[in-house]
Order: structure tokens, then C-alpha cells, then sequence
């Protein structure tokens, strides 16, 4: 018996400017996003510029039924930012972890509202003032792995030659159980910031770049 993955909607339009977007066919309407898979590159070439997301991204919820889907929409907010797709997204933070959180999401195109944080709109504010593209990015080199972090105000570069490292990022990628990442490699990446947790999910941060959008030097 085949195995269908779970899937949500998004709205979608072909140009992110809100009055382009009101103009006849710009409308993609609601589209189906297949959790698990990648999804950035089939919804571009479908002419996606703009898309909302169909629910918030709640990393709040302490319902592990529930973690599947939050990891599933971060995913397609990482991978629809590298392509420079502009999101309409809602996320409510963890009130524990809150004022981290915001900081090791903010790579991230910054979200339409932010709440489960006291001095929220601030946040908000510092979010989408300071975020521009390739803040957080990873590459595959000949035979290597290299990071480059800028959420935290300087470059923070990290690179990596053994081959655990590919293979952890590869299952990281869309959302794995802890326990099938090896501890070694998932401890130094969870110590640089570069997943976040949710319930027993650890989720890869970085979005991947193929070309810069500027200078190598530059970025």
C-alpha cells in the first residue's frame, strides 16, 4: 500500500505587490504543498511570487501531533525566503524560549505577527528592519560544507569535511526525530544554533544557496 504525505494549502499570487496581486490572473488560488518533499522550486516554476500560509506556525503547542506541521511550514518559509519569495505568515513563539527563538528565526522573511512574546511589536519591528537575503545560508563545496551566520550581527563562518555532517543535514533538512541524528553532530549544531527543536523534531535552519546574490566577499 502507497503512503500519501500529509499535505496543507497556501494561497498564492504571481507578483508580491498587494495591488499587482488584485489585477486579473494573479491569482493562483489555493494550492496544495505536500509536507516532507521540498516544494520551493515547483511552486516557483507554477509563477508563485507572493503566498500565505493556510495557519500560524505555532511553536507554542505542546501537542507532538501537531509538531509535524509547524517543522512542514517552516520549511517552506526557509526554502520560499532563499528563493526570494515574499510569505504572509503568523508565528507564535514558545513563551519560554521566546526571546531566543525570534533572534534564530530571523533569517527568515519576518512573519505578518508575532506573538507569545512580551515586547512583541518590537521584535517585529527589529525583525523586519534587519533582515535581508543570505542571512543565514549553507553551500555544498567539492568535498565540504560551509555555513555563513549573520543573525547575530557579525559573520560567524563554520565549515565541515566529514561526511556525517552531509548526512545529518540531509535527514535535518525537512525535519528528523532526534534520536535518528547522531548526538555528536546534532549537539554542535543545536550549540551554533543551527536547529531548532520542536518536541522530539529537530529541524535544519540554514537555507541552501547554489549562486550568491552578491559578491562571495560580500555575503
Amino acid at each position: 500500500m502507497t503512503t500519501i504525505a500529509p499535505h496543507f494549502t497556501i494561497r498564492a499570487w504571481r507578483d508580491l505587490d498587494p495591488q499587482a496581486r488584485g489585477l486579473p490572473g494573479m491569482s493562483l488560488g489555493t494550492l496544495p504543498v505536500t509536507a516532507g518533499a521540498p516544494q520551493a522550486d515547483r511552486l516557483w516554476d507554477l509563477g508563485v511570487r507572493h503566498a500565505e500560509l493556510d495557519t500560524a506556525v505555532d511553536l507554542a503547542t505542546s501537542d507532538p501531533a501537531a509538531h509535524r506541521g509547524v517543522v512542514d511550514r517552516l520549511c517552506l518559509v526557509r526554502d520560499l525566503t532563499a528563493r526570494a519569495v515574499s510569505v504572509d505568515w503568523d508565528l507564535r513563539l514558545s513563551p519560554q524560549d521566546a526571546a531566543h527563538q525570534w533572534k534564530v528565526l530571523s533569517h527568515l522573511q519576518p512573519p505578518r505577527s508575532l506573538t507569545g512574546l512580551e515586547n512583541g511589536e518590537e521584535a517585529l519591528h527589529a525583525w523586519r528592519t534587519r533582515h535581508y537575503l543570505c542571512k543565514l545560508v549553507w553551500r555544498q563545496g567539492p568535498g565540504f560544507i560551509q555555513i555563513r551566520d549573520r543573525r547575530w550581527g557579525d559573520l560567524r563562518r563554520f565549515t565541515a569535511d566529514e561526511p556525517g555532517y552531509r548526512e545529518a543535514i540531509a535527514r535535518l533538512d525537512q525535519g528528523a526525530g532526534r534520536a535518528d541524528v547522531p548526538a555528536d553532530v546534532l549537539a554542535e549544531f543545536t550549540a551554533e544554533h543551527l536547529v531548532l527543536s520542536v518536541g522530539e523534531l529537530a529541524w535544519w535552519l540554514p537555507y541552501r544557496v547554489s549562486r550568491w546574490l552578491q559578491e562571495a566577499m560580500a555575503v
